[in-house]
């Protein structure tokens, strides 16, 4: 988010949306109508959403054939209607198909959650990896996987609490003077490295072979994500993304600033908070079952933004973008150095690594 969207004026158009009215916004809209219900969606973000919707699922259906076992094209349909060689059945239902999944619903998941704490900061650094949200996330599912027999709801849990807990206090912290996005990154970023020092605390405490095991999955790797993973994350995200949208109205209110959010009945701090609890709860989710992913919320949102033409929150293409990012990510994990397969994180890294670097160049020239 730019600084001049922060210091502009109220637009008859905020105000409108802010009291359910339907203005000219300049660009096109799709009306959407079910029932007594009708929405407005901008026919730019709608296309782009769809088409890097149909991206990912093609790139998803392709990962289906690539491996060390290879599954001819012409057999991937029959093989998921199960109408097609046993071996090739095994092979894209059994191995492969909640991988591709999970990878898709990940992706999904961590593009919104970065587009809510971009706008929350109103900076394109603002992402839950980048200011330690994701670190507390993934510290107490360590510590429940290092030292306890907590299942994996258990850790799910605690994974979600974590991630509140540490953005309570990078807020607590940053805001003793109103809410500041510069200082929120600052102190999230010190944070981060404080809970990344106990967390390879905990892993030197620990015995060898189940650090090992934990140190792998701290990277973020869906190579050994089970099928039992698939039905409660589906959920759990479906539940927060529902959430996530809900909020997406009022938020880009609140991306003009707390004066004129609050002039038109917006509640800020009950918004922030909601916010928070969204989008933590989104990687949290992810991080219970895959560990913690780096870079997909940073940088989906900012691609999706240039894509769209819209500067202002937008869930959908950020997330349908996230969903295509991790799902290459993790096709190129499995494929590119077999028969090793590298946790997607490293991945993700490497790309995400070099659009940091490209966005703090244009940043400091700017």
């Amino acid at each position: 988010m730019n600084s001049k969207s922060i210091i502009s004026l109220p637009s008859p158009v905020e105000q409108a949306a802010a009291q359910g009215i339907v203005v000219p916004t300049g660009r096109r809209e799709i009306q959407i109508g079910l029932g007594r219900w009708t929405w407005h969606v901008d026919r730019t973000s709608a296309l782009v959403a769809s088409v890097l919707a149909l991206a990912a699922l093609l790139t998803g259906f392709i990962s289906l054939a690539l491996g060390d076992i290879r599954v001819p094209f012409d057999q991937l349909l029959p093989a998921l209607l199960g109408d097609s060689e046993r071996r090739y059945e095994v092979v894209v239902r059994d191995w492969r198909l909640t991988r591709v999944l999970l990878a898709l619903v990940f992706g999904f998941a961590l593009g919104i959650s970065g587009a809510m704490f971009q706008s929350l900061t109103r900076n394109p650094l603002g992402s839950p990896d980048v200011i330690g949200f994701s670190s507390g996330a993934y510290t107490v599912a360590l510590a429940l996987m290092l030292f306890t027999t907590a299942g994996a709801a258990q850790i799910a849990m605690g994974s979600i609490l974590g991630g509140l807990l540490a953005a309570a206090l990078v807020f607590i912290i940053a805001s003793r003077d109103g809410v500041n996005g510069f200082r929120l990154i600052v102190v999230g970023i010190g944070v981060g490295a404080m809970l990344a020092s106990a967390n390879t605390f905990m892993l030197l405490a620990a015995q060898r072979q189940v650090a090992m095991s934990a140190a792998v999955w701290g990277s973020g790797s869906l190579n050994s994500v089970s099928n039992s993973v698939l039905g409660p994350s589906l959920v759990g995200i479906a539940l927060f993304a529902v959430a996530a949208v809900s909020l997406q109205r009022q938020a880009r209110i609140l991306e003009c600033g707390d004066a004129l959010a609050i002039s038109l009945g917006v509640n800020a701090r009950r918004l922030r908070a909601s916010m928070v609890i969204v989008g933590v709860g989104l990687v949290a989710v992810t991080t219970a079952a895959a560990g913690p992913i780096a870079f997909v919320a940073l940088v989906a949102p900012q691609i999706a933004a240039r894509l769209t033409g819209r500067s202002e929150l937008d869930l959908l293409p950020a997330g349908c973008l996230g969903a295509l990012l991790l799902v290459s990510a993790d096709t190129i994990a499995r494929v590119a150095f077999m028969p090793v397969q590298l946790p997607v994180g490293i991945v993700t890294v490497c790309l995400g690594g070099v659009y940091l670097i490209w966005l703090l160049v244009r940043e400091s020239r700017s």
